[in-house]
């Protein structure tokens, strides 16, 4: 079984660090002038509602974004609905453990400023930026982003939530290379506080700092990085899980010995099996 996962995350590194999705794009998503001034954004438009698309929706409109989830079907929107829903349940009793009334007014407060929808023109008409959640596929992306660079407003923001892949070749797509760039949030989005904001050589001052300032806003830690291969936290981590499978593959220690190694030697939170699980 070893052997099997380490050919698979040879084969994709990125299936390691992200959550499978149910959005595949065949004919679906289902899983340039320049900005005079920064966009002050107000109106996020989110595609997809898996695990990180509904993560960050929920983190968006927790902090006063009006928030627009998009997907292929209301199914696929209810079930991200219900990852929300479920989410600030669990963030609203831990902010107000005595009071219940409250628990409801925050939880209402929130999903009001969250709206879905299937039509992707419609839901990119009005908006200030927009975050690509889908499968981790190059080509399926750029065809997303080609669609929506002919409908979205000439001053809005695209970004891609893409773990690894180069933001710079989903950007092409566009034209609009300027107001690209890359906003990496890690799972699950509502706990994990960094967010990597990855910036091209063609994307602008102004359209970086207000990618900068949503993260902000979101109360997310920003941390920026060029456009190269796996950012910051994906290139340092997955060689490092790499080797933890070769370990065990040549009979050196066991999974259960690694991880406890690493979290007394190294003080690791998680061991690299605790952490690929």
């Amino acid at each position: 079984m070893l052997s099997a996962a380490r050919r698979v995350a040879m084969a994709n590194p990125s299936a390691l660090m992200r959550p499978l999705t149910s959005l595949t794009m065949t004919s679906s998503f289902s899983t340039s002038s320049s900005v005079a001034a920064p966009v002050n954004v107000k109106n996020i438009t989110v595609f997809g509602s898996g695990l990180m698309g509904a993560g960050i929706v929920q983190v968006a409109a927790q902090n006063n974004f009006n928030v627009t989830m998009v997907d292929l079907n209301p199914a696929a929107l209810q079930k991200g609905q219900d990852i929300i829903s479920s989410s600030l349940k669990r963030v609203a009793k831990k902010q107000f453990p005595e009071d219940a009334a409250k628990q409801t007014e925050f939880i209402d407060t929130t999903m009001a400023r969250v709206k879905t929808s299937t039509d992707s023109e419609a839901a990119s008409k009005d908006s200030d930026l927009i975050i690509e959640a889908i499968v981790e596929n190059l080509k399926t992306k750029q065809q997303l982003f080609s669609m929506l660079d002919q409908v979205a407003p000439e001053h809005t923001l695209f970004c891609s939530n893409t773990s690894s892949l180069p933001i710079i070749e989903i950007a092409k797509a566009t034209k609009r290379q300027d107001r690209f760039g890359g906003l990496h949030f890690f799972n699950p989005v509502p706990q994990m506080k960094l967010v990597e904001v990855i910036r091209t050589e063609q994307t602008s001052q102004d359209s970086f700092d207000a990618l900068m300032d949503v993260c902000t806003r979101m109360k997310k830690t920003p941390v920026s990085c060029k456009d190269t291969p796996g950012f910051i936290v994906n290139r340092l981590l997955v060689p490092y899980m790499m080797e933890s499978l070769r370990i065990v593959e040549r009979g050196e220690a066991s999974p259960q010995d690694i991880d406890t190694a690493m979290k007394l030697g190294a003080g690791f939170p998680m061991g690299p099996f605790e952490l690929a699980d």
